[in-house]
């Protein structure tokens, strides 16, 4: 019973992670678009886009860890 239970609670995360993977990497391209669309050089859109890069990497590294499949 418990294990049905794991294989549930498992298949949820990993959908959880799968989305914000995808949330992530849209927010990375946008601030890494909005970063050389910007004429000056604007510190807080490069920290914008240093903070979605990480976020994303993070991401991709749990989701190797845990060998999620992203289809």
């Amino acid at each position: 019973m418990l294990f049905f239970k794991r294989g549930k609670l498992k298949r949820e995360f990993d959908e959880q992670l799968i989305n914000q993977y995808i949330d992530t990497k849209q927010e990375w391209k946008k601030a890494q678009m909005l970063e050389t669309l910007s004429d000056d050089y604007d510190l807080s859109v490069s920290i914008e886009r240093k903070i979605a890069e990480s976020k994303h990497l993070f991401l991709l590294k749990e989701a190797r860890i845990r060998k999620v499949k992203m289809h």
